[in-house]
């Protein structure tokens, strides 16, 4: 948890446009789950403001400041509430042996007096009462930061910590600095009156330059910046164990591990009365809270005990790139990766497990178009998937289904699970680290498309995510090529509101369907193998392949899948009018002397929310959780353009003026810490052979 990163110059220039504090509360009413009082917003517009113009005097504006701050994620579990550093300053040492760090306690006391026969750690602070010595809550962070579980446990810093009573004198808190009081590196005391001493002693700990490179490492150690999914699995080649789970994505991963223990039978050791129970997880979650990362997670290890695993997924994109990407000259791990509808015949003897993600997409019944009709499923598609495997685990977001014929939801899991007469265990994952670790980002989309009943409000920066909004689709698509033709990853979605033509002719060209104004181009090619000449990738690959940078993408293609920039084209068939939004169907014409279609009435062009299949409300609610779906895609960046002037009127109302100055982070931008490349596939059999044991060291990889 963390409120708001920030250099101090930047956290300047936030306040001056008077949205420092709105973002900080925000945050906290996210965290808190209550309102910030009065007295918190005031301490942080009086205290943060005066210790960054502080740094800033002291020459040292490029000084990161992280503001109420947690140590590690698994503070929110922790009884009571969490342990929260006002402020964290992270920058270089001067000597550049590494980071610099100093924990930082606010305080806007201007007196305080000693408790009668009390130790110096308490202190009378008048209309407050008796209240600890700031450097007794400081010893807790340091330990907290500096201990095995946190962040800079195995880094080499320096770190101290102090409290600055900026509204006091020395003679006025006299108790807190006389013999007796707490000593040590996080125990110094600075008033308003040694304001200079503090300015002297900020340069000794800091450098002018470097901090934005360190606070990246220290975001990094906290698990809020994640290594994008397929580069893990690269890394790690799909063996033993793949990612670092941390909070309650570990404690779920180890709940379904030690009941696969207890269930499933143990081949060198057969159980004299075997256990007949089926076990049934269902792991619900948002965008970004790790879904995938566990069920990853727990494939690799339950296929090192030697147990038979099967990984399924609704999504032809996710599990396309990592059949292609990751598993590319490997059959054994390509064929370990299959889809909902592949169970219609039950596997004999079952599976042992059967993990099933983005379980939100489960339909009704198995069908495929290149079926015989005899060959379809006759009963409901879940039933099918339970009766596949002895431990099923279903990971879901219901605010996530798209289609309409997506029929998965926890009660419809619930009532299969008592049907096969199985144990049902829920879960559910609350962090979120998608969009760079924004949740601010995160429910500020859900709020903008009314995926949820929240107040809109304007966008504050938080330097986890940016967002900004464009004038052309020629803009748009200049910045995501820039950034990654300069090393980062990127694409271009859109709403469905054009229609889709077949790659064509003999050289399967692709038509530039996406038509606005004089900028024309492509879908991502709907053909399961390469188009044109091999320079537009098959539609399974195109969200990994260097060349569909080019193509459009759609919500079918983006989920599940995440990039450094996105850039999304809104269309016709979600308009801001008024106060509310407004949903449309398209029309579509063929083009004379040919078979192309074009658009006639703006709108949808999605076949699968037609008039006849949903009605108006269902259709607003697919529409409104598509875009949410595209407009979540980023790790660091979404440019958002619409088609519609009064919506991209709305869109920069919302967004406001674009924080250039070191908030947009291009790949220029960036410290050389995030400038992470992105791994190509590997070559053809060059995985290895899986290890057929647990224990092996767990890779340092942080995935969501």
């Amino acid at each position: 948890m963390l409120l708001l990163k920030l250099s101090a110059k930047d956290l300047l220039t936030l306040n001056a446009r008077r949205r420092m504090v709105p973002h900080l509360a925000a945050r906290w009413r996210h965290f808190r789950g209550a309102d910030a009082s009065l007295s918190e917003r005031s301490a942080w517009a009086e205290s943060l403001v005066s210790l960054a113009g502080d740094l800033v005097a002291a020459g040292r504006g490029n000084v990161e400041m992280i503001v109420e701050c947690a140590a590690t994620i698994d503070e929110s579990d922790r009884p009571g509430d969490p342990r929260l550093i006002d402020v964290l300053l992270v920058g270089r040492h001067p000597s550049g042996s590494g980071p610099s760090v100093q924990l930082v306690e606010l305080k806007r006391w201007s007196m305080v007096t000693r408790v009668e026969q009390a130790a110096a750690e308490l202190v009378h602070v008048p209309g407050m009462g008796e209240k600890r010595h700031p450097a007794l809550q400081l010893r807790e962070y340091y330990q907290a930061f500096t201990g095995e579980r946190g962040p800079f446990g195995r880094l080499e810093f320096a770190c101290g910590g102090f409290a600055y009573l900026h509204n006091a004198t020395e003679d006025s808190v006299r108790p807190l600095i006389d013999v007796g009081a707490p000593t040590g590196a996080y125990a110094r005391v600075y008033t308003g009156d040694r304001r200079d001493q503090l300015l002297s002693d900020l340069r000794k700990h800091f450098a002018e330059d470097g901090a934005a490179s360190e606070a990246e490492k220290l975001l990094q150690g906290m698990g809020l910046r994640n290594t994008p999914l397929l580069d893990a699995m690269i890394a790690s080649r799909g063996e033993d164990t793949v990612f670092t789970l941390r909070g309650r994505q570990k404690e779920v991963a180890d709940q379904i591990l030690s009941t696969a223990a207890k269930v499933l039978p143990d081949p060198e050791r057969p159980a004299l009365v075997p256990d007949e129970r089926r076990v049934v997880f269902v792991v619900t979650g948002g965008a970004g809270t790790g879904k995938s990362a566990i069920g990853l997670q727990i494939k690799a290890e339950l296929e090192a005990q030697g147990r038979t695993v099967k990984y399924a997924s609704g999504s032809r994109a996710f599990n396309g790139a990592l059949q292609e990407h990751v598993g590319y000259g490997d059959r054994e791990f390509r064929e370990s990766f299959t889809y909902f509808s592949n169970f219609v015949t039950p596997p004999d003897p079952p599976l042992d497990v059967l993990i099933c993600d983005e379980a939100h997409r489960l339909r009704d019944r198995s069908t495929n178009r290149f079926w015989k009709p005899e060959d379809w499923g006759t009963g409901p598609q879940v039933d099918e998937l339970l009766a596949a495997s002895r431990l099923t685990v279903f990971f879901l977001d219901e605010g996530q289904s798209v289609r309409p014929n997506e029929v998965g939801t926890v009660a419809l899991i619930e009532d299969a699970a008592k049907r096969h007469d199985a144990v049902l265990v829920p879960s559910n994952l609350r962090e979120q680290f998608r969009c760079g670790g924004s949740d601010a980002y995160i429910r500020w989309v859900r709020a903008v498309l009314g995926v949820a009943d929240e107040p809109v409000e304007q966008w504050r920066p938080d330097g986890l995510m940016h967002v900004e909004v464009v004038d052309t689709p020629e803009e748009l698509e200049r910045i995501i090529r820039t950034e990654v033709l300069a090393g980062a990853s990127g694409r271009m979605v859109a709403g469905y509101c054009w229609p889709w033509t077949k790659p064509l002719g003999k050289e399967r060209r692709l038509e530039p369907d996406v038509r606005i104004g004089d900028w024309h181009r492509p879908w991502n090619a709907d053909s399961d193998s390469s188009c044109e000449g091999g320079q537009a990738p098959p539609s399974k690959t195109w969200s990994v392949d260097a060349k569909g940078l080019g193509q459009i993408g759609c919500v079918y293609t983006a989920q599940g899948l995440e990039w450094d920039w996105c850039g999304v084209i809104m269309g016709e068939d979600m308009v801001r009018r008024g106060d509310e939004w407004v949903f449309r169907r398209g029309k579509e014409r063929t083009e004379a002397g040919s078979k192309i279609k074009r658009v006639d009435r703006p709108g949808s062009f999605d076949p699968k929310v037609r008039p006849g299949s949903v009605d108006d409300e269902e259709f607003a609610r697919l529409i409104r959780h598509a875009y949410h779906v595209l407009m979540t895609r980023a790790s660091r960046a979404t440019v958002l353009y619409s088609t519609d002037a009064e919506t991209r009127a709305y869109l920069k109302e919302l967004v406001g003026e674009v924080e250039i100055h070191d908030l947009r982070p291009t790949w220029e931008n960036l410290p050389p810490e995030a400038r992470r490349a992105h791994l190509p596939r590997p070559g053809r059999g060059g995985r290895g052979k899986k290890r057929k044991h647990r224990g092996a060291k767990q890779a340092e990889l942080r995935l969501f």
